[in-house]
């Protein structure tokens, strides 16, 4: 996103950040969110971080580019973008990517049951641009290569086993991915400024070595049905992918993605949107769209996004007032917190501890405004489950 940017059988993090289920499902062909009252109050002063929090919140830096992450030997990369939790025993991983070029790739931190840092360790090396991403059920995590023609790179948050090349997800420009347990698949967006939606079928679930591309086809209208189309040649070349397709609906720069209970949300900076995908009966809406927004848009520089088990979507700015907005399942978007003196830089990898109770996110370029001025969060307190 530049500014124009061992296996385990555990449960995946992203399973505790699932959204409950009902309030969703009465919101089908609702109307985009409008600012209101926010489900945690108004945001305090600023702390020594220059974070700023609703009352009941405390915040703390975890990592900063440059330095050794306490109780490890690994120096927290720099420009850190999109990230997750996985559980690791009692504790937790919280993985992220960094998004420079070359020697991008991603690394990782250990945490106890307490939150106590244990270590810290590189996940992935040698890739360039590495984004956004998505964990998946079998607990991994999909880099991606924000690049031209990029790969999405399977990695194990753990450290364990080596990271593993998905030439089947296609070549493109990507940024986030999202897995669906349910249809088996895996949602991919596209940063560009006439990007796509994707979606990659395995063909054995859990293994992503093999199987279908597909495209989203629809109308040109902001809601409406819409089918997918199998892409002809992943590879990408010489055709774009985005181009192979007639039909083939547009998205002006394709962000973060979420699934959870048979939707798919993701976001497009370009217009300062969010959209729905209602995977069950095949329609897509707007959830959020600045510009139709009465007054001031507390929401704009729409980018990384995750959700929380109460129906909550946290989506992060790339700019704006550097926050991190909620937007509740009644269609209510407001400020959660906001970052101070740090306007040349964006909020990155948005992710939830597997209990609910923690949320991890990188200011990219920190305070200095530089790639290795990165810094990364913890935000704990009496999040809504």
């Amino acid at each position: 996103m530049p500014r124009r940017g061992l296996l385990r059988t555990a449960v995946v993090g992203m399973s505790a950040a699932a959204f409950g289920g009902s309030l969703w499902r009465g919101a089908a062909h609702a109307d985009p969110a409008q600012p209101g009252p926010g489900p945690y109050g108004a945001l305090g002063s600023a702390d020594s971080n220059g974070l700023r929090l609703p009352g009941g919140f405390t915040g703390r830096v975890v990592a900063r580019s440059g330095e050794r992450v306490v109780n490890s030997s690994y120096t927290w990369h720099n420009a850190p973008d999109g990230g997750a939790c996985f559980r690791d025993g009692a504790g937790w991983v919280y993985v992220s990517n960094s998004e420079i070029d070359p020697s991008g790739g991603a690394g990782a931190i250990r945490f106890d049951s307490s939150g106590t840092i244990t270590g810290a360790h590189r996940i992935l090396s040698g890739t360039r641009l590495n984004c956004a991403g998505g964990a998946t059920p079998w607990n991994t995590w999909l880099s991606c290569e924000e690049v031209s023609r990029g790969y999405v790179y399977e990695t194990d948050p753990y450290g364990v086993r080596p990271a593993v090349r998905r030439d089947a997800l296609g070549r493109f420009k990507h940024e986030a991915a999202a897995a669906d347990p349910v249809r088996r698949a895996v949602y991919l967006t596209e940063d560009e400024s006439s990007g796509c939606l994707y979606r990659f079928l395995p063909a054995v679930w859990g293994d992503l070595s093999a199987g279908t591309l597909q495209v989203l086809t629809a109308g040109s209208a902001t809601s409406g049905p819409y089918s997918w189309t199998d892409v002809p040649d992943p590879d990408g070349s010489p055709t774009a992918t985005r181009s192979q397709v007639a039909g083939a609906k547009k998205f002006s720069g394709g962000e973060g993605c979420h699934y959870a209970d048979d939707r798919l949300w993701f976001t497009t900076k370009g217009d300062n949107r969010v959209w729905q995908l209602n995977l069950r009966d095949d329609t897509y809406e707007l959830a959020y769209d600045d510009s139709l927004v009465s007054g001031g848009a507390p929401l704009t520089g729409v980018d990384n996004v995750t959700g929380s088990s109460s129906g909550d979507l946290f989506v992060a700015e790339d700019g704006g007032s550097m926050d991190i907005c909620v937007i509740t399942p009644d269609g209510v978007v407001a400020p959660f917190l906001r970052l101070q003196g740090q306007s040349g830089s964006e909020i990155t990898g948005p992710a939830f501890a597997p209990d609910g109770s923690r949320l991890y996110f990188s200011s990219q370029r920190g305070t200095s405004g530089s790639s290795s001025g990165g810094i990364t969060y913890e935000v704990t307190g009496p999040f809504r489950r």
